[in-house]
């Protein structure tokens, strides 16, 4: 019995586009210069290499340890990725985007030998916060309405357990934050599609809004996160997801009752003075 389709949260057809229109490479570089960052951490030796992205011609000339990708990928429903080939996968600034995270990270760990690594980035947590609220305060006092306008972005808790919901071991989730400057909000809105990010819901508006919608909304963003030089600010958060396809060499942690002493006995004769006057 087949399962049944999963339903599409995002517009693919919407998001090539987005991607095709893309000029600015911003995120992607942060990218590159992260991975590469946190690579430099790894003793493990990582020799074959897949990446999975948007944009392959700016990943071309990733390398590590002076040696390139063997593999580069579109992040795609199917990954085009062979079974136990890799010691490393990327996944690079496109699992938000995805209508199916936790398959694309079951397909990343299917991809990696045992103990091999993922790393994959994305925006989360309190990215573009403000325009959201902007535009959602806008829209309700003019319609009375709201409109899926900006995509939702997960907390880092919640990306963190993707992986455990994809099988890696030692999962771990992290994040680091930029706030970008804009004169206003159309400036800003140009930036996103300049870098890829446009509105690719499933569900947004198909209808152009009304210049009067964008306008009330650059009023209220400019009240609330203005600052004293005249623009407006725009938050990022990049959350990376690391795991490790299981291996016995690894880490376990212990089984419930299997400790060979009481913690109060570890911390000592004060630990037991102090539970009595507590």
């Amino acid at each position: 019995m087949t399962s049944p389709p999963l339903p599409q949260f995002v517009d693919l057809t919407a998001r090539a586009k987005n991607i095709a229109r893309a000029q600015d490479m911003l995120w992607q570089q942060e990218a590159i210069i992260e991975v590469q960052d946190r690579l430099e951490l790894v003793k493990k030796p990582l020799t074959d290499i897949a990446i999975v992205t948007d944009f392959p011609h700016l990943w071309q000339g990733f390398a590590h340890q002076s040696r390139r990708a063997d593999c580069i990928i579109r992040p795609d429903d199917r990954l085009a990725l062979t079974q136990g080939s890799f010691d490393l996968v990327i996944h690079a600034m496109a699992l938000h985007w995805a209508n199916d995270p936790v398959g694309q990270l079951v397909q990343c760990r299917r991809a990696l030998r045992p103990d091999g690594l993922v790393m994959a980035l994305m925006f989360g947590g309190q990215t573009l916060h403000e325009l959201r609220a902007a535009l959602a305060e806008a829209e309700a006092e003019l319609s009375g309405g709201l409109s899926p306008r900006v995509l939702p972005m997960g907390e880092i808790r919640d990306l963190g357990a993707l992986l455990q919901r994809a099988g890696f071991a030692l999962p771990v989730a992290d994040s680091y934050s930029k706030v970008l400057r804009y004169r206003d909000l159309y400036h800003l809105m140009t930036d996103l599609r300049g870098f890829g990010e446009a509105n690719a819901l499933a569900a947004r508006p198909r209808r152009f809004a009304r210049r009067a919608l964008f306008d009330r909304a650059e009023q209220i963003y400019r009240a609330a996160y203005g600052g004293a030089d005249g623009r407006i600010a725009a938050s990022f958060d990049v959350v990376c997801l690391t795991g490790w396809a299981a291996h016995d060499s690894q880490q376990k942690p212990l089984k419930p009752g299997s400790a060979a002493m009481r913690l109060a006995d570890a911390l000592g004769p004060d630990a037991k003075l102090r539970q009595k006057e507590g």
